[in-house]
């Protein structure tokens, strides 16, 4: 049987889809949690697109998966969750009362046994309809970093997070020194829990600043939005002292944002005053394409030449991110 672990830390790039900067970190996360499910359970789940909550629509391994937390936690005598679930696991129709019932089921043992933040809930018809696949993919991705903590494999993107945590506690940073945009509670693991997070090579590592260097390269303003790198992973960006973590997942490049990610394009729209609507200097940068690979060989794109604006851009001061959502959407 394959390694899950390598299954998940071992895979390929994969193409490049034009997604729009706001869809694509939601589209990451689904890659993310496609590719963790399918090396649990040996399921072939695809990794974007409506066919990734088509293929849970039914509740089933969403109900497996509580069952296998709940054992986790058991085997570790952790206080929660004390309880499984019981479900419909065969000959069930997507749309089904049926399906219906075992996503209900499934929510239901989020709230009651894993305690997961209403913030972070959804609601059956978010699933069964697919009136709301944010909803869905921040509330498994907080299942799986609970999960996480009782032993189970983990998705990169929570890895991640483990690797981000572990540095924090290594090198906490001076008083005088700004805070890294990233949540001040620590993960909590349960004693004899194994650390699945992987460690990135320094070829990961030379590619992300290779990547970084290039999406802030299709910026054309004489006055670029500054994205300084501190550290491996870790870059100052704006004109204030704000740190932000960054990592590769596989064709997209991710910002620890809060308590989630975001695409590093959909951090710069919102955040380069270039590139944002609101900035009021009459001008924007073309749209940013997708990076050229990730993991891989990068083929720097050359910057395409735009008109100089009517009117001088006024220079404005960077927002902070605070106040983001759990997603950094």
């Amino acid at each position: 049987m394959a390694d899950p672990v390598a299954g998940i830390a071992g895979s390929a790039a994969k193409s490049v889809r034009p997604f729009r900067s706001s869809e694509a970190y939601v589209e990451a996360m689904k890659e993310d949690l496609a590719e963790w499910l399918n090396a649990l359970y040996g399921l072939g789940l695809p990794s974007g697109g409506e066919g990734f909550l088509t293929g849970l629509a039914t509740g089933t391994t969403l109900c497996q998966h509580a069952n296998a937390v709940t054992e986790a936690a058991r085997a570790l005598a952790a206080a929660r969750p004390a309880r499984g679930v019981a479900f419909q696991a065969h000959s069930v129709v997507p749309g089904s009362f049926m399906a219906r019932d075992n996503v209900a089921t499934f929510i239901g043992w989020c709230r009651t046994e894993l305690g997961v933040p209403e913030v972070l809930m959804f609601e059956t018809e978010d699933l069964v309809l697919r009136k709301n696949e944010k909803s869905v993919v921040l509330c498994l991705l907080e299942v799986a970093r609970r999960g996480a903590r009782l032993g189970l494999l983990a998705p990169r993107l929570v890895q991640f997070e483990q690797e981000i945590e572990r540095e924090l506690r290594a090198a906490p940073p001076a008083p005088s020194a700004p805070a890294a945009e990233e949540d001040a509670t620590e993960t909590v693991t349960v004693a004899g829990a194994p650390a699945r997070g992987p460690r990135m090579t320094p070829s990961d590592l030379r590619n992300l600043d290779e990547l970084v260097r290039e999406i802030l390269g299709y910026c054309t303003c004489p006055d670029q939005f500054p994205m300084i790198k501190v550290s491996e992973g870790k870059y100052r960006v704006g004109d204030s002292s704000l740190l932000i973590f960054v990592r590769v997942l596989r064709s997209h490049v991710m910002v620890r944002v809060g308590g989630g990610w975001d695409t590093l394009e959909h951090y710069l729209d919102k955040h380069d005053p270039c590139r944002c609507s609101s900035s009021g200097s009459g001008t924007s940068c073309p749209p940013i394409p997708a990076p050229a690979a990730a993991l891989g060989t990068v083929t720097p794109q050359p910057p395409q030449p735009r008109a100089a604006p009517l009117v001088p851009a006024v220079k404005t001061q960077a927002l902070a991110p605070g106040g983001s959502d759990p997603a950094g959407g």
